[in-house]
């Protein structure tokens, strides 16, 4: 039982945690990417100068690395939720 309570505390709980927390800022910069990329594609559209194009371009550059990390952030919360889980199913049984 001591085991199973530090593995649920040391693993599964933070592991859990983190899935939850870069889902949430993962949807809302998902958001942000999908209003940008729409700017960009205005703007490439219209007679928009070079410079109006290489801001709106980083600013999409900008919302796909921060969903790319987020999405990391909920990779790494499973392994280790997952770490947690195997750690708990192969423990002995008394």
């Amino acid at each position: 039982m001591n085991r199973t309570l530090v593995l649920l505390t040391l693993t599964i709980a933070p592991g859990l945690g983190a899935i939850i927390l870069s889902a949430f800022f993962l949807f809302s910069e998902w958001a942000a990417l999908d209003k940008s990329y729409q700017n960009y594609a205005k703007l490439a559209a219209t007679n928009a100068s070079v410079k109006e194009l290489a801001i709106a371009e980083s600013a999409e550059m900008r919302h796909r690395l921060n969903c790319f990390a987020e999405g990391i952030g909920v990779l790494l919360g499973g392994v280790i939720f997952a770490i947690g889980v195997h750690g708990i199913c192969t423990l002995p049984k008394n």
